[in-house]
């Protein structure tokens, strides 16, 4: 149906006005992005087969954060318009959580922290191992992927990440990476990793603060859970 057809307080634009963007469903407020469907197709039914499970579309809200320009030209009906103010409005959301990040100690918001990760690393189809560097107040000063692939103590070098650090003049750093299954329950070999990496940072001054796991929707903390 289309959006000029429904109820008035049932059309996105008009209930967000009159109460706020907490009521809508995320599919609401994609249709606002979007603001017109495909012959055939309203609009709200293609904000929801964006948001559908894969193949179809990206899985939710968080899965379409990452989608890439080239993701968006595979979806019939996207055209360069509509692709490009997706993807902007993305870019623009990862860009807002950064510069929290970089105007506070990132421990005064934990949960900014791991929502900042996920948009970054959560829903990709194959392990991202990441670093925050972070200065002596704890601020963010730059996020690196540094490793890509099945992560093991063999696989990322620390010696890499301790030259990053030193050359972003970090007095700390928090480890991330991402488990495609959606488990983000912290493997041996991620506490072996983590040993290894807190062992070379400390030679050099660097504190490491954490190593959050992230999946999908989700996201686990290894000094909250008394594994640092």
């Amino acid at each position: 149906m289309p959006l000029k057809d429904l109820p008035a307080d049932a059309r996105p634009r008009e209930k967000l006005l009159a109460r706020g963007p907490g009521a809508l469903s995320d599919a609401e407020l994609l249709a606002l992005l979007l603001r017109t469907g495909l012959a055939g197709k309203g609009v709200l039914q293609l904000a929801q087969e964006l948001l559908d499970p894969p193949p179809g579309g990206f899985g939710g809200m968080a899965g379409l954060l990452h989608a890439t320009v080239d993701d968006l030209r595979r979806v019939k009906g996207l055209g360069p318009a509509k692709r490009a103010e997706l993807v902007a409005v993305l870019e623009l959301a990862r860009r807002a959580m950064a510069e929290q990040l970089r105007e506070r100690q990132v421990f005064d918001s934990p949960d900014a922290v791991g929502y900042y990760l996920q948009l970054h690393l959560s829903n990709r189809p194959y392990e991202v191992f990441a670093v925050l560097f972070l200065d002596a107040q704890h601020r963010l000063l730059g996020l690196e992927e540094l490793f890509r692939g099945t992560l093991t103590q063999t696989s990322v070098y620390p010696r890499e990440v301790v030259l990053r650090a030193l050359h972003h003049h970090a007095a700390a750093v928090i480890l991330a990476h991402n488990h495609p299954s959606g488990s983000v329950k912290p493997s041996p070999a991620d506490e072996t990793l983590t040993r290894s990496l807190r062992a070379a940072l400390a030679l050099v001054d660097v504190r490491v603060l954490d190593h959050v796991i992230v999946g999908a929707g989700q996201s686990f903390s290894m000094a909250e859970a008394g594994l640092l």
